[in-house]
């Protein structure tokens, strides 16, 4: 069996209820809910909360919400580790499904993630051996070229590259913090996620955002708006 599990605690404090305060029109887990639903590669998709009204939200967008997520994995240590494990250990032990080869950690404020890019992400697992494969994307700007502060001044953290030209300086990539493909046996097994073990699915970067902060939001919800006008919305 292959599981989408979607965490969705109650507690955000940035932006309260973010989880499933509207979207471009839905809540914005619906979004998530439905690009997992829509991929042919997963069998399953549920949602890990602790809150009764995203619960309820979740499942009038399709996904299950088969337990309740409990109080210490839901305050702000709790780590997504620490919710995929349990998760995984309750589809463990849910003998009328079987158990889950690989589980896919996938974000309730990822809008701009389409049923495609989970099933590439999937795909990129099987064909690279990989323990791991998670959404990236590459640095706007080249991170040779970064600056720090000094007494007020400015300094280069690698001076070396002044005048390297950007086309000759390696790439860089980050976590694009949307979805992550794990094999069941790496996450028993305490593999770190960031190593060796893993590969990427790159994402263009205009699709990658965090939306933490209300400005986030709205502009968010403009790009959406203008995808969706383009029919390149998911």
């Amino acid at each position: 069996m292959r599981l989408c599990l979607i965490p969705a605690r109650g507690g955000s404090k940035r932006i309260p209820r973010k989880n499933i305060r509207s979207f471009a029109g839905r809540p914005i887990i619906a979004h998530s809910i439905a690009a997992a639903l829509n991929c042919p590669v997963i069998d399953r998709v549920i949602v890990s909360t602790d809150d009764d009204e995203i619960a309820e939200v979740a499942r009038a967008a399709g996904a299950e919400v088969p337990f309740r997520r409990p109080a210490a994995l839901s305050d702000d240590h709790a780590t997504t580790m620490d919710v995929v494990k349990h998760a995984l250990e309750w589809a463990e032990s849910d003998d009328e499904r079987g158990s889950a080869e690989a589980l896919c950690c996938f974000y309730a404020t990822a809008p701009f993630v389409t049923a495609g890019d989970l099933q590439a992400g999937f795909e990129r697992l099987c064909e690279s051996g990989a323990d791991y494969v998670f959404s990236a994307t590459d640095y706007a700007f080249p991170i040779q070229r970064a600056l720090r502060l000094e007494g007020g001044r400015v300094a280069m953290f690698q001076p070396e590259h002044f005048n390297t030209r950007s086309q000759d300086l390696e790439p860089a990539y980050h976590d694009a913090g949307q979805f992550y493909w794990m094999r069941s046996a790496a996450i028993r097994a305490g593999k770190p996620i960031f190593g060796p073990d893993a590969a990427l699915y790159l994402m263009e970067r205009e699709r990658v955002l965090d939306i933490d902060t209300e400005a986030d939001w709205r502009f968010a919800e403009r790009l959406f708006s203008l995808r969706e006008a383009e029919g390149t919305a998911q």
